[in-house]
C-alpha cells in the first residue's frame, strides 16, 4: 500500500511512495503529529539523481524490519532538497556542525519543534567502518529521547542557538576595492592544478564561477596566466570522461583529479553554468573547440532535458538498471559490433577504449591524446580525422540509444531554469542561433505563465502543478535570465518582467535591519531559523545573483535604489570574500561589474535588420563581461520610456546606429561595426 508520498509531484518523493515506511512530506500534518504524540522526527533529505540515496533506500527504507522501527519510534519526513532548499540548508548546516562533513542522503533527528539533536548522512544496514547500523542508531536515539530527554533537549538547544547565530557569513568588512578582486584572483590562481586543470585534487568539481572570476581577471588586467588556466581547465574537462563524448553535456563531478571517472548524474544547473563558461571562453579566445562544447551541451539540454511546454528538467540519474554509469560505458566488443572494422580501430584509439578498461572493466570514453597526434598516427589530415569521428559518433550514439536510459527528474525548478535561460539567451546572441533564441523565449514564457501565480513566483512545477513559494534564488535567477533574454531580443516584455521580479526581491527578501537578503520571503512558514546561504557552491547563491542582476538593472533602468541595495550586500560580505574568495565566485563577478565602468551600448534600428545584426555581432565578437546592451526600433516609444539609455537616440542616415557611453560620457554615434569595436576596446 502506498504511503502519503503518492500524492506528491517530486520524482524523488514518488520513488519512496511504496516504501513500508510511514513517510510524510514536510508540512504541518507531520509536525502536528510529532507534537501531539511527543515523538521525535526523523528527517531524510535527498534528491532523485543521488546514487547513495538509492542505496540507502534499497538497504533500509525498503526493509520491513527497519521500517517497523522507524514507524514505531519516529514521525518520518521525506524531503526533496531541490524542492525545499530552505529545509536542506538549515539542517545541512546542523549536520556539518555536528559531524564536520555533509552530503546526501542527509539523515537528521529532531524534536517536534524542529530543533535537530543528531544527524549524519548515509548509514549502513550493518555496522561498517566505525559507523553503527541504521537499526542500531534508531534504537539508540529512540531510547535517548524516551529516557534521557534532558540530554537530548540540551543538545537540541545548543544546535538551535548555533543555527540562529550562524546565518550567513560574518567577518569584519574590508571595503570594496580593486585590491579585493586582485587578491581573490591571485588566491584562485594559486589553487589551480596546472597539470590537469581545475582546483585542488580529487574529487574534482568544475567550479565554473571561480573560473569565470579568472577570465574576468584576464579581461581586466591582461594576465595571460589566468586565461591560460581557464583554457586548460575547460579543455581538460571537455576531453575527459566528465563530459559525455557522444551526447554532450557534463556530469556533476569527477571522482579523480584528471576528470576521467565522473559521478555520472547530469544536473541542469551544472550544464547551464558550463555552457555559459564555454561561450565566454570562445569569445575570449576565438577557438572553435570551446564553441563546439557549448553548442553540444545546449543541444543535449534541448534534446533530452526540455519539456514540450518549454521548461527544463532538473537532472538525469547516475544509475540505469541498478548500475552506476552503465548507460555510458563501452567494451571494445561493443564498439566493434556497432562500427566497421576501420571505424572501430579509429574509435578505440581516439577515445582510449581498451580490453582492460578504465572503469570496472569497461571504458568511459575520453580523449587523452591530442587529435592531431591521432591523425598523424593514422596518416590522415586532422580535418579528415574529425569528419570521421563525427560520423562514428553518430553511429555510436544511435547504438547507445537502444540501451535503458538513466532515470530523469522531470520537475521544473525556477532557479535552475533561470540559469539555463541565461545560457540559451547568451548563446542565441553570441552564436547568432535563432533556434536557441526560440528555446529561450519559450522557456521564459513558460516560467512567467506557469510558475508565476498571483504575482508570486513558485519554486517547482510538475504535472501541471506549480508548488512551493519561490526562494530568493528563484526570483534572482529568473530575473537574471530575463535580462539576458532582453539583451538578446530587445523585447521590452522581458525587461519589464525582470524589473518586477527585482522589486519583489527587495520587498520580500530584504532585511532592512541587517542589511541583507534572506533566502525565504518575509511571509514564509516559520522554521527553526530563517536561512541565509551566501556561499556560491555548485550553483550560485540567491544573494550573489540578486546583487548581480540588481546592478545590471540599475544601469539599464537607471534605478539608483537597486545599485545601493546591491552595494550594501557587497559591503556586508566584503570581509568574508577577502577571507575565503573561493566561496564567492558569482559574487566576485558582480563586484567586478560594480567596480568597473560598464559600457552602455544602445542600438537604434530594426531588431531583425541586417545592419542591426552586424552591429550586434561586433558587440558580441569578444569577451566583454562588463556591459549592458539595449536596443529599439526608431519608432518604438515604449522602449524609450522603459530604458532611458534609448531615449532621444535617432538613427543616422537611415542606418542602424550604435551609441556607446561610459561613466556618463558618450562617444560619437556610429553605423560602422569596426568603429563600434574600437569604441568598445575590441582589437
Amino acid at each position: 500500500m502506498a504511503n502519503r508520498l503518492a500524492q506528491e509531484t517530486s520524482p524523488y518523493l514518488l520513488q519512496h511512495k511504496d516504501n513500508p515506511v510511514d513517510w510524510y512530506p514536510w508540512g504541518e500534518e507531520a509536525l502536528e503529529r510529532a507534537r501531539t504524540e511527543d515523538r521525535p522526527i526523523l528527517l531524510s533529505v535527498g534528491y532523485s539523481a543521488c546514487h547513495w540515496c538509492h542505496v540507502m533506500e534499497r538497504e533500509s527504507f525498503e526493509d520491513e524490519a527497519t521500517a517497523q522501527l522507524m514507524n514505531e519510534h519516529f514521525v518520518n519526513v521525506k524531503v526533496d532538497r531541490e524542492e525545499r532548499p530552505d529545509i536542506d540548508s538549515i539542517y545541512m548546516s546542523a549536520v556539518q556542525a555536528m559531524t564536520r562533513h555533509g552530503g546526501w542522503p542527509m539523515t537528521v533527528f529532531m524534536t517536534p519543534d524542529g530543533a535537530p539533536f543528531y544527524g549524519g548522512t548515509y548509514f549502513p544496514p550493518v555496522p561498517s567502518r566505525g559507523m553503527p547500523s541504521f537499526k542500531q542508531l534508531l534504537l539508540s536515539l529512540a531510547d535517548a529521547y524516551e529516557n534521557r530527554r534532558g540530554e537530548v533537549l540540551e543538545s537540541a538547544g545548543s544546535i538551535r542557538e548555533y543555527l540562529q547565530s550562524a546565518t550567513g557569513a560574518s567577518a569584519p568588512r574590508t571595503g570594496l576595492s580593486g585590491e579585493l578582486l586582485d587578491n581573490a584572483s591571485a588566491s584562485l590562481l594559486g589553487q589551480l592544478d596546472n597539470r590537469f586543470g581545475g582546483f585542488d585534487g580529487a574529487p574534482k568539481f568544475p567550479q565554473t564561477m571561480n573560473l569565470e572570476v579568472l577570465l574576468r581577471h584576464y579581461a581586466r588586467t591582461g594576465d595571460r596566466a589566468a586565461r591560460a588556466g581557464v583554457e586548460h581547465t575547460c579543455r581538460q574537462m571537455a576531453n575527459g570522461g566528465i563530459y559525455d563524448q557522444l551526447g554532450g553535456g557534463f556530469a556533476r563531478y569527477s571522482v579523480d583529479e584528471y576528470w576521467l571517472v565522473p559521478h555520472f548524474e547530469k544536473m541542469l544547473y551544472d550544464n547551464a553554468l558550463l555552457a555559459r563558461l564555454y561561450l565566454e571562453v570562445y569569445q575570449a579566445t576565438g577557438d572553435d573547440f570551446f564553441r563546439r562544447i557549448a553548442e553540444e551541451t545546449l543541444d543535449y539540454v534541448a534534446r533530452d532535458m526540455t519539456d514540450p511546454e518549454g521548461g527544463f528538467y532538473s537532472a538525469e540519474d547516475a544509475d540505469s538498471e541498478g548500475e552506476e554509469g552503465k548507460f555510458y560505458v563501452w567494451t571494445p566488443e561493443e564498439i566493434e559490433g556497432a562500427l566497421e572494422p576501420d571505424e572501430a580501430k579509429l574509435a578505440t584509439r581516439f577515445w582510449d577504449v581498451t580490453g582492460r578498461g578504465n572503469f570496472e572493466g569497461k571504458n568511459i570514453l575520453n580523449v587523452p591524446r591530442p587529435p592531431e597526434a591521432v591523425a598523424t598516427e593514422f596518416g590522415i589530415p586532422a580535418e579528415e580525422l574529425w569528419q570521421r569521428i563525427v560520423h562514428i559518433r553518430e553511429k555510436l550514439y544511435a547504438e547507445r540509444e537502444k540501451r535503458v536510459r538513466p532515470g530523469r527528474d522531470e520537475k521544473v525548478l525556477a532557479a535552475w531554469n533561470g540559469l539555463m535561460l541565461r545560457a540559451f539567451a547568451l548563446a542565441a546572441r553570441v552564436l547568432d542561433r535563432e533556434d536557441y533564441r526560440g528555446i529561450a523565449e519559450k522557456n521564459a514564457s513558460f516560467l512567467l505563465e506557469k510558475l508565476k501565480v498571483n504575482g508570486r513566483l513558485r519554486r517547482s512545477y510538475k504535472d501541471g502543478r506549480a508548488r512551493f513559494n519561490g526562494y530568493l534564488e528563484d526570483y534572482a535567477c529568473v530575473a537574471d535570465g530575463l535580462v539576458e533574454l532582453y539583451e538578446a531580443t530587445f523585447e521590452t516584455r522581458w525587461l519589464s518582467e525582470a524589473g518586477a521580479l527585482a522589486d519583489a526581491i527587495n520587498e520580500l527578501f530584504w532585511d532592512a535591519e541587517g542589511g541583507v537578503f534572506y533566502d525565504t520571503a518575509a511571509d514564509h512558514e516559520e522554521l527553526v531559523t530563517r536561512p541565509r546561504d551566501v556561499y556560491d557552491n555548485a550553483s550560485p547563491s540567491g544573494n550573489s545573483v540578486a546583487v548581480d542582476v540588481l546592478l545590471r538593472l540599475s544601469v539599464l533602468l537607471e534605478r539608483e535604489d537597486y545599485r545601493e541595495r546591491a552595494e550594501a550586500v557587497l559591503e556586508d560580505l566584503s570581509g568574508a570574500i577577502a577571507r575565503i574568495p573561493g566561496a564567492f565566485g558569482r559574487l566576485l563577478s558582480a563586484l567586478d561589474f560594480h567596480l568597473s565602468t560598464p559600457y552602455e551600448v544602445a542600438l537604434i534600428g530594426g531588431p531583425d535588420a541586417p545592419d542591426t545584426k552586424t552591429l550586434l555581432n561586433a558587440v558580441y565578437s569578444a569577451y566583454l563581461p562588463n556591459k549592458v546592451v539595449a536596443g529599439r526600433a526608431e519608432d518604438d516609444e515604449e522602449a524609450a520610456r522603459l530604458v532611458p539609455l534609448l531615449a532621444d537616440r535617432p538613427m543616422r542616415e537611415g542606418k542602424a546606429t550604435a551609441y556607446v557611453c561610459v561613466n556618463y560620457a558618450c562617444q560619437r554615434p556610429t553605423t560602422d561595426p569596426e568603429e563600434l569595436k574600437r569604441q568598445l576596446g575590441i582589437s
